[in-house]
């Protein structure tokens, strides 16, 4: 593998940062320095840390590192999540895809978390 654009949770964490991105235009505008801007800036944020642990895997600490810091921004984004349909901005339906495919985000993060080895 020669990107971590390769990588599978890279490809997956993107997909919902994306579409994270589309269904938040339609946020209120009251919203858009607090809500708006953290739930794009933390699922964002999962890809970059992805993006470095990846540079960073020759050295396992390091790379594991950022891989937490990657598993903490997905968490910090079902929390924004939760935010968006309890205030009414997002439907029940979008609120449990958009946490279900952050769960597996997470769960491939922290495969690789456990097993530095296969990426090394």
């Amino acid at each position: 593998m020669s990107s971590f654009k390769d990588l599978i949770v890279y490809k997956k964490a993107f997909a919902l940062s994306m579409e994270i991105f589309e269904v938040s235009k339609g946020f209120p505008k009251e919203e858009k320095y607090s809500l708006t801007d953290q739930v794009r800036r933390s699922s964002r944020s999962v890809c970059a840390n992805i993006g470095e642990a990846y540079r960073k895997r020759r050295y396992p600490a390091h790379f594991i590192s950022k891989l937490t810091d990657s598993d903490a921004e997905n968490s910090e984004t079902q929390v924004w999540i939760d935010f968006a349909f309890a205030c009414k901005y997002i439907d029940e339906n979008t609120s449990i895809s958009f946490t279900q495919r952050s769960e597996e985000v997470g769960r491939l993060i922290n495969h690789m978390i456990a097993n530095p080895e296969k990426y090394l």
